[in-house]
């Protein structure tokens, strides 16, 4: 798959490395990207550095949101005519102390920050995954054939959700299915699983203790 990285730091930077080197293509994309030279080199040939423009514009199958929430709505205006269709996974996350009011307003609402991003992205086909695991699980244990890692994941349809889960399992992680998006309020910052670095069989006793599944 084409995988455009909307978002080049710990998470993107991380995920698109373990993308290549699963054989995806991937564009890392950030609003400088002559400064990603060593990231693009760290992930191999797989990779190069585009515009966050030039990344929308070069039709990948997926796009991965890990870029701070409050600049959702300025993306999702900019492109709205590239990312028609396309499987968008939401990897952000509201932080008020860094995102400011809007997140807030987010984490007060009656819907949950996926389904702002839905909103937001409504051309497109969202799913959620990878804002719930540490930074530093996702760098370093990828790959594993023993003691793997859970992760998560919504999504809107059956399309995202397929999509979704063999990206997670290609970079030799555990896909959990936690369901719709709107079961992904458990999911945001200081709720039930954002932050747990579990097996895929102690994550789904928990969702089953939250009643998700």
């Amino acid at each position: 798959m084409k995988i455009g990285i909307i978002g080049s730091g710990n998470i993107g930077g991380n995920l698109g490395k373990h993308w290549a080197k699963a054989g995806h293509e991937v564009l890392f994309s950030s609003r400088h990207p002559k400064e990603l030279g060593s990231l693009v080199k760290e992930a191999g040939d797989n990779a190069k550095a585009l515009s966050v423009k030039e990344a929308f514009e070069a039709n990948a199958d997926v796009y991965l949101l890990a870029i701070p929430f409050k600049a959702i709505d300025k993306i999702s205006e900019l492109y709205a005519g590239e990312y028609f269709k396309k499987v968008i996974i939401d990897a952000t996350n509201p932080y008020p102390e860094r995102d400011g009011e809007m997140a807030q307003e987010v984490r007060d609402a009656n819907y949950n920050a996926s389904e702002y991003t839905a909103m937001k992205f409504s051309t497109a086909l969202t799913a959620k995954a990878f804002n719930t695991i540490k930074a530093h699980h996702l760098r370093d244990r990828a790959f594993r054939n023993t003691d793997r890692l859970a992760v998560p994941f919504a999504a809107q349809d059956q399309r995202s959700q397929d999509i979704t889960k063999q990206l997670i399992e290609d970079v030799g992680f555990d896909a959990v299915y936690v369901g719709t998006l709107d079961a992904t309020k458990i999911m945001d910052p200081e709720q039930e699983i954002y932050g747990k670095s579990t097996s895929a069989a102690e994550m789904r006793e928990l969702l089953n203790e939250i009643g998700i599944v």
